[in-house]
């Protein structure tokens, strides 16, 4: 009965607004374009990998490069770059990234220093947070990480079978029972906030729900597990066939989360994590992360690229943090990059939940960051079904959710 009621609305016209933003485009982006403020960094603090991650885009840290490590001038240099692009923000991100940036842990400290002294001589705030593979973290890492880092990454992929086939050590050795303790022990610390573990599945794990799961008996409640993007030449890159059983995958895991939810087991699947009364302004939802333009990635040796996806690959180096952004047009492109420059994204109901998707996850599977990725595409709707789905069921319990 309430299917026919949709599809009704739909034949009449009714259940969707009219799209009337279309026509603000250029304003929106014109001044990202002739005015570009940085707002965020990644730094990619240490080219090199204690980890052999079979799914790795950044080839054991090389990013198709060689192995180096950041030195504290070029990490100075590159928060420097950052204050003087910031335009007006005062509030700015920057993100130690590797690689595994506790390899050159000495010198996330040294910046972390040298940031703080930055902030009282111009007014700004940063907000720094460490992606790690916990191989390294120890008590000395996560006291300062508790201390410093606004938030805390934490890659592992969910059951051991899974993260070790995955995940190996340098050795060959699986990484699950080196990590796992210690990021339940960085959870803890943390009470629960400011934190997630973050996962990827694959061909080889469409049922990640379980992985989902999985983590969440491990006493993790902040979840993030994510689909591979990589070569379909891969063995373990999802392909079309796998789709009816990762759109099944969602619906199980919504379900789940309603279930423990109910019961009192907090829990905050990041995916499902969709704002549907109010959230960012159109304006930002039109274009999604920034990158190319507010978000830059700096390598060891201070090049600038678009995000950390792209670094290494020549096409798209920006500049450095010591001559600036020499290449202007690449800026322009992935400013002027919005939903209504994606012909999929034009006529799709998801497009200002998910602002296009990814460009990196675009580009490397159709060759343009304006393309699109068609299997990401699907999960990303699904996904803002299921988030529908436990809005209107923990809303009859009263329980007030994010998700």
């Amino acid at each position: 009965e309430a299917a026919q009621e949709i599809r009704q609305l739909k034949e009449e016209g009714s259940l969707y607004t009219p799209d009337t933003f279309e026509q603000y485009v250029q304003s929106f982006t014109k001044g990202k374009v002739e005015h570009p403020v940085v707002k965020a960094l990644c730094l990619h603090i240490a080219h090199d990998c204690n980890l052999r991650c079979r799914y790795c885009f950044a080839e054991e840290g090389e990013y198709h490069g060689r192995r180096a490590l950041m030195s504290y001038e070029v990490g100075c240099r590159a928060l420097d770059f950052l204050i003087e692009h910031s335009g007006g923000r005062k509030n700015l991100e920057v993100d130690f990234f590797g690689g595994e940036p506790t390899m050159n842990f000495e010198v996330v400290k040294q910046l972390v220093e040298y940031g703080r002294k930055r902030e009282k001589e111009t007014d700004k705030h940063f907000r720094f947070t460490l992606t790690t593979n916990g191989v390294l973290l120890n008590d000395e890492i996560l006291d300062f990480a508790n201390k410093e880092m606004h938030n805390l990454v934490l890659s592992i992929d969910g059951r051991r079978e899974i993260n070790d086939r995955m995940r190996p050590t340098a050795s060959g050795s699986g990484s699950y029972d080196i990590i796992l303790p210690k990021f339940k022990k960085a959870a803890e610390s943390r009470n629960q906030t400011n934190y997630y573990v973050r996962g990827t599945y694959t061909h080889y794990n469409t049922d990640f729900a379980a992985d989902v799961l999985h983590l969440h008996d491990e006493g993790f409640e902040q979840i993030s597990v994510e689909p591979v993007v990589c070569d379909p030449k891969e063995d373990y890159a999802l392909k079309e066939e796998d789709l009816p059983v990762l759109l099944e995958q969602y619906d199980i895991l919504a379900r789940e989360i309603i279930k423990r939810r109910k019961e009192g087991r907090f829990i905050n699947f990041f995916h499902f994590m969709i704002d549907l009364e109010g959230g960012p302004c159109v304006a930002k939802r039109l274009s999604g992360c920034g990158a190319g333009c507010e978000y830059l990635a700096v390598t060891p040796w201070g090049d600038l690229y678009p995000c950390h996806q792209f670094v290494g690959e020549e096409k798209f180096l920006l500049g450095n943090v010591y001559d600036g952004i020499v290449d202007k047009d690449i800026p322009k492109e992935f400013g002027e990059a919005n939903v209504y420059t994606k012909p999929e994204c034009k006529k799709c109901f998801a497009k200002f939940y998910c602002s296009g998707g990814c460009m990196a996850n675009s580009y490397h599977a159709s060759g343009n960051i304006n393309g699109n990725y068609a299997i990401g595409c699907e999960l990303q709707r699904k996904r803002i079904e299921c988030a529908i789905m436990i809005k209107a069921a923990l809303a009859e319990e009263g329980e007030e959710s994010d998700a």
